[in-house]
C-alpha cells in the first residue's frame, strides 16, 4: 500500500453527486453548500469557473478544475453572466435524501435544453470526504488546481460521455467508479506537473528507499517498527534510512508513523463507536490504552475520549449542488441530486 493510495482510498464516488448537460449561451451555474472536492470538465466547448474571492479560471475542452471546499464557485459562458435564483414550483425543487442523484440532462424550467451552435457539454461530479485520513489529502491541495488536455484522464472522459448516453442497469455503479478512476488521473497529474511543487510524501514515494520505507509503513502500520527494522528490510543502514527519509519527508520515519497512527485512529474512534479506546490502541500498534491515549492528545491536542464526543456530534458535510438560476435571456439550469 503506497501514501497516495491509502490517502485517497476515503475519497470515493459512491454517494456522489454526478451530472452532465449540454448547454447553450448564455449560462450560469451557481454551486453551493461546498463539497470537500468537486470535479468539472467539459467533453467540448468551453466556459470560466468563477470560485468565490477568487480569479476566474477558464476551462477548455478536456481540461479539468477540481475546486476544494467549502469554496463556492459559479460555472459560466462569459464573465459577468450572472445567476439568478428563481422560485421555479415542485417541479424544480432539489430532492431530498433518496431523490436521483444522477442525472444524463439538467432540467431547465425555461427554454428547451438541447444544445446549439457554441454549446458546451459540461460533467461534474462532487465527491463527499469523510474522515482525517482523506482529509490530509485535501490538506495536500489548492483551493483550485487544473490539468490540461491531454493525458491519462482524457481516456476516462471518453467511457465517462460513452455511458452517459446509455440507460442500461448498473449504470451508476459505472460512473462511480470512472469518476473514481477520473479523480485519480487529475490528481496525479497535477502532482506531476513540470515545476510542481507536490507534497513531500508524493515526491518521496518515488524514491527507491524511502519509497520502499512508506509502503512498508503503510502496509502495516501497527507492526512493532523501528529505524533499525526498516533500514534492514530497505537493504541500507540506520543512519542512510534516518537521513533519507527525514530529508525527503521531513521528519524522521517514527514521528511519521505515530502521526499516521493517530490518523488511522481518529477515524477509527469514529467509524467503529462500540470500540473501546484499548481496542483502537492495539489496532494501531500499542499495546495499552494509557500509551496510545498520551501519544494521542500529543499528536492531536486532545485526548481520544474528547476526540470521539466532539467528532460524533459534528454535522455531516453538505453536498455541493447548483443552485436554480436564471441567466439571460431566461435559462435555467439545475441538477438533480440525493
Amino acid at each position: 500500500m503506497d501514501a497516495f493510495s491509502d490517502l485517497i482510498r476515503g475519497v470515493r464516488a459512491h454517494g456522489s453527486l454526478f451530472g452532465s448537460s449540454t448547454l447553450s449561451p448564455p449560462w450560469a451555474l451557481h454551486f453551493v453548500d461546498g463539497a470537500p472536492l468537486t470535479l468539472c470538465t467539459v467533453l467540448n466547448g468551453a466556459g470560466w469557473i468563477v470560485p468565490e474571492h477568487r480569479p476566474p479560471e477558464p476551462l477548455r475542452a478536456r481540461e479539468t478544475i477540481v475546486v476544494r471546499g467549502p469554496e463556492t464557485f459559479t460555472f459560466v459562458d462569459e464573465v459577468g453572466t450572472r445567476a439568478e435564483p428563481i422560485p421555479c414550483g415542485e417541479d424544480c425543487a432539489v430532492p431530498e435524501q433518496g431523490g436521483t442523484r444522477h442525472r444524463r440532462g439538467w432540467n431547465d424550467c425555461g427554454e428547451d435544453a438541447g444544445g446549439g451552435r457554441g454549446a458546451t457539454t459540461l460533467i461534474v461530479g462532487a465527491y463527499p470526504v469523510r474522515g482525517e485520513i482523506s482529509r490530509r489529502l485535501l490538506d495536500a491541495l489548492p483551493v483550485v488546481l487544473r490539468v490540461g488536455a491531454g493525458g491519462t484522464a482524457d481516456a476516462v472522459l471518453d467511457h465517462v460521455a460513452a455511458e452517459v448516453d446509455l440507460d442500461t442497469p448498473g449504470q451508476q455503479v459505472v460512473l462511480d467508479r470512472l469518476l473514481d478512476w477520473m479523480l485519480v488521473c487529475t490528481l496525479r497529474e497535477w502532482f506531476d506537473r513540470p515545476g510542481g511543487e507536490p507534497p513531500a510524501w508524493w515526491a518521496a514515494q518515488r524514491d527507491p528507499v524511502v519509497g520502499d520505507a512508506l509502503r512498508l509503513l503503510h502496509a502495516d502500520p501497527a507492526a512493532r517498527w523501528t529505524v533499525a527494522s526498516l533500514a534492514e528490510r530497505t537493504g541500507v543502514s540506520r543512519s542512510t534510512l534516518a537521513k533519507r527519509f527525514a530529508d525527503l519527508v521531513g521528519e524522521p520515519p517514527l514521528t511519521y508513523l505515530t502521526r499516521w497512527r493517530m490518523t488511522l485512529a481518529a477515524d477509527l474512534l469514529v467509524e467503529q463507536g462500540a470500540a473501546t479506546i484499548a481496542d483502537v490502541a492495539r489496532t494501531v500498534g500499542y499495546s495499552d490504552a494509557f500509551g496510545f491515549s498520551a501519544a494521542f492528545k500529543r499528536v492531536r491536542g486532545v485526548n481520544p475520549s474528547e476526540f470521539r464526543r466532539t467528532a460524533t456530534a459534528a454535522s455531516p458535510v453538505a453536498e455541493r449542488r447548483p443552485v436554480p438560476a436564471r441567466t439571460t435571456p431566461g435559462r435555467l439550469e439545475r441538477l438533480n441530486h440525493g
